[in-house]
C-alpha cells in the first residue's frame, strides 16, 4: 500500500515538472536502504521543495494546505493536546472554527490519530497539511511554555543558596561530604537543569556541551557553528550534582572522580533520537565534561551540500568509482572529515558492492554497511580491526583514522591487493599528508603506487540569510587575502544578526576544499623526496585550488565572509596572488 502511494506521489510530481524520472529512481533506489517516505528522500536529497510535495500531497489526499501557519496559532489549543502525543504524531490544532477544529499535519499516510483528537477536543477535525517545520516551531514553543529555563532555573537555585548562606563559596568536597552523591543527582531541580541544557543545546543547533568547573563557579559553553559561546553559571556548591547526574545518564561511576571516563546517552527529543557523546576528564577543580551531540536520522549530505564546487564535486566523482587506491581526507578535529566520507560511501554505496569501515567512534550508522567499533581494551584497534576486514571480502573500505604506521601499512596493503580504502590523517594541507605518511615509516615507492587522490578541508560559518546584507570592504583587508585585482572588488557580504541566527551573523556551516589529485609529475616528486610545499605548487599548476582560493571564491559568492576565511586558513599563507 505505501508503495504505491509513493508511487502515486511521484507521478503528481512528474507531472507538475518538479522533478525527473531519474531522480524519481534513485529515490526509490535509495528507498530500499532507508525506512523513510519517498517526498522526505526527495526533500533530503534536495530534489524539490517541501511546498511541491505538499501540492502533491495534498491533490493526492484531497487535503488543504496552509503554508501561513504561524499567523493563525491559538496557544490555547496547542495546550489542550498533551506534548507526546505532538511529539510522536506531528499533530497539533491550531484554530477553531465554530465546533470544529483545523488540525496541522505533516503526514497525510497516518491519520488514525485524528480519532484521538477528536475525543480530545471534544469536536470534529480538519487536517490541513503544514511544513514539518512549522509544527516544530509549535512544539518548540510548547516546550518552551512548560516552566522554567535553564538560566530561570540556574537564578533559582543561586537565590536558593544566597538566601541560606549570603557570601559562602561552597567547596567541592563540602558538597559531597553533606549528603550522598547519588541522592544529589537525582534531585528534581538538577534533573530538570540538565535536561534543560541539553534540549535548549539541540535547538540552537549546536555540536557540543561543555561543562568546565572554575575556583568558583561552574561555567557552561555550547559550541554553535565551530565557535564556543557561553550560555549559563552554575553556583559551585551544585558542581558534584551537575556532574554526577551527566555520570548516570550515561551510565558511567559517578564514585570515580581521578580517572577519564566515556560514556554515550541516547535521548528522544522531538520525535528524533539524539545520541550524545560523552568525554570525563579529570582537571584542578574537578572534572570538565565535554557532551558531543549526534543526531540520528538527519544525515543524508551529498557530496554537493558539503559545499564542494562543481569542478571538484566532478572530480570526486571520477575517484571515488575507482577499483583499488587509497583516497585520504586530512584536517583539523572539527574540520568535517567523517561527514565527508560519509558522503563519498553513501555514493557508492549499492547493492552489489561489500563496504566494511572500522571507527572511533561510529558517529552515524548507514544502512546496507557494515560498520565496526574500535575498542582498545579488548585489543580492537584500527589495525587489528583492518586486518580482520580484508578477510570479509569487502570492496571498500572505510578507516576512521591512521593514526600509526601499522594501520598505514595495512591500508596501503589493502588498496594495493584490489580494495578502494577511504581513510583520514590529521595534516594541515593535502600535500602534507604524504610527507605524514613516510615519515610514519611507509615507502614513498608505496604511496605514490596507492594514493589516488588527498582532499584538504575545513568549515567556515555561512551569512545567515535572513539578515544578510552587502557591504563595500576595506583594500587593506582583501590584500590580506592576497587577492588578485582586489582593488576592483566593490561588494561583500556579511550578517548584521538576527533571532534566526541568534545575532550572530551567520547560521550553519559549509566546506572548503583542497583536492589534490596524484599525476606522473606528483609522483615522481614524492619519490625524489621533494619538499610539501613544493609539491602543493606544482599540484597548482594542474588546477588544484588551495584552501585559501576556494575559501575566497565562496566569499566571493556571498556564502561565507572575509574573516571567516581568514580564521581558518591562517597556516595556508601563499606567496602566489589568488587569481
Amino acid at each position: 500500500m505505501r508503495d504505491a502511494q509513493d508511487r502515486q506521489l511521484c507521478e503528481i510530481l512528474l507531472l507538475k515538472g518538479y522533478i525527473h524520472p531519474e531522480q524519481v529512481s534513485e529515490a526509490l533506489e535509495l528507498q530500499k536502504l532507508r525506512p523513510k517516505r519517498v517526498g522526505e528522500i526527495l526533500l533530503d536529497l534536495g530534489y524539490c521543495e517541501e511546498e511541491h510535495v505538499l501540492e502533491a500531497l495534498s491533490e493526492q489526499f484531497s487535503i488543504p494546505v496552509e503554508l501561513n501557519l504561524r499567523d493563525q496559532i491559538d496557544a490555547a489549543l496547542t495546550t489542550k493536546v498533551p506534548i507526546n502525543f505532538i511529539r510522536e504524531y506531528y499533530m497539533v490544532p491550531f484554530r477553531q472554527n465554530g465546533s470544529a477544529y483545523y488540525v496541522a499535519i505533516n503526514d497525510p499516510v497516518n491519520l488514525l490519530p485524528l480519532d484521538d483528537l477528536r475525543l480530545l477536543l471534544g469536536g470534529p477535525v480538519q487536517p490541513v497539511l503544514c511544513r514539518k517545520s512549522d509544527i516544530q516551531r509549535i512544539l518548540d514553543t510548547y516546550f518552551e511554555q512548560q516552566g522554567e529555563n535553564a538560566a530561570e532555573m540556574i537564578d533559582s537555585i543561586t537565590m536558593a543558596e544566597g538566601d541560606e548562606e549570603d557570601g559562602v563559596v561552597h567547596t567541592l568536597d563540602g558538597a559531597e561530604s553533606e549528603r550522598d552523591l547519588l541522592d544529589l543527582a537525582n534531585e528534581a531541580p538538577i534533573i530538570k537543569l540538565i535536561n534543560l541544557v541539553i534540549t535548549g543545546a539541540v535547538k540552537e543547533r549546536t555540536s557540543d556541551i561543555h561543562i568546565e568547573p572554575f575556583e568558583r563557579d561552574v561555567r557552561i559553553r555550547y559550541r554553535v557553528d565551530g565557535i564556543l559561546y557561553e550560555k549559563f553559571v552554575v553556583p559551585k556548591s551544585q558542581q558534584a550534582a551537575v556532574i554526577s547526574r551527566v555520570k548516570i545518564m550515561a551510565n558511567l561511576n559517578i564514585a570515580e572522580h581521578r580517572l577519564p571516563q566515556d560514556g554515550r546517552i541516547k535521548i528522544r527529543l522531538s520525535g528524533k533520537e539524539i545520541d550524545i557523546r560523552v568525554s570525563i576528564i579529570p582537571v584542578a577543580h574537578g572534572e570538565r565534561v565535554v557532551m558531543r551531540i549526534l543526531e540520528k536520522g538527519n544525515f543524508l549530505f551529498s557530496l554537493e551540500q558539503l559545499g564542494m564546487d562543481e569542478h571538484d564535486h566532478k572530480l570526486m566523482d571520477r575517484l571515488i568509482a575507482t577499483s583499488h587506491g587509497i583516497i585520504l581526507v586530512t584536517g583539523p578535529t572539527g574540520s568535517g572529515k567523517s561527514t565527508t566520507l560519509y558522503a563519498a560511501l553513501q555514493k557508492v554505496n549499492s547493492p552489489d558492492k561489500n563496504i566494511i569501515t572500522v571507527e572511533d567512534p561510529i558517529e552515524y550508522l548507514i544502512p546496507g554497511i557494515g560498520q565496526m567499533q574500535v575498542r582498545p581494551k579488548v585489543g580492537l584497534s584500527f589495525a587489528s580491526g583492518l586486518r580482520s576486514i580484508v578477510r570479509q571480502d569487502p570492496d571498500v573500505i572505510l578507516v576512521g583514522e591512521i593514526r600509526d604506521h601499522e594501520t598505514a601499512e595495512m591500508a596501503v596493503q589493502a588498496s594495493l591487493t584490489g580494495h578502494l580504502v577511504f581513510a583520514t590523517l590529521h595534516t594541515n594541507d593535502s600535500a602534507g599528508a604524504i610527507t605524514r605518511l613516510i615519515n610514519m615509516g611507509i615507502e614513498p615507492f608505496l604511496v605514490t603506487s596507492s594514493t589516488i587522490a588527498i582532499q584538504a578541508q575545513r568549515l567556515v560559518r555561512r551569512i545567515c540569510d535572513s539578515c544578510k546584507v552587502e557591504y563595500v570592504p576595506e583594500l587593506k583587508n582583501l590584500k590580506e587575502i592576497t587577492l588578485r585585482d582586489a582593488d576592483k572588488i566593490r561588494v561583500l557580504w556579511r550578517g548584521t544578526g538576527c533571532d534566526k541566527c541568534a545575532n550572530r551573523g551567520y547560521y550553519g556551516r559549509t566546506g572548503i576544499f583542497e583536492l589534490l589529485v596524484m599525476n606522473p609529475t606528483i609522483q615522481d616528486m614524492v619519490l625524489r623526496n621533494v619538499d610539501s610545499n613544493i609539491i602543493k605548487r606544482e599540484a597548482r599548476k594542474f588546477g588544484m585550488r588551495t584552501l585559501r582560493e576556494d575559501g575566497a571564491q565562496k566569499m566571493l559568492r556571498g556564502y561565507t565572509t572575509l574573516e571567516e576565511v581568514l580564521r581558518v586558513t591562517r597556516e595556508d599563507m601563499e606567496e602566489d596572488v589568488i587569481e
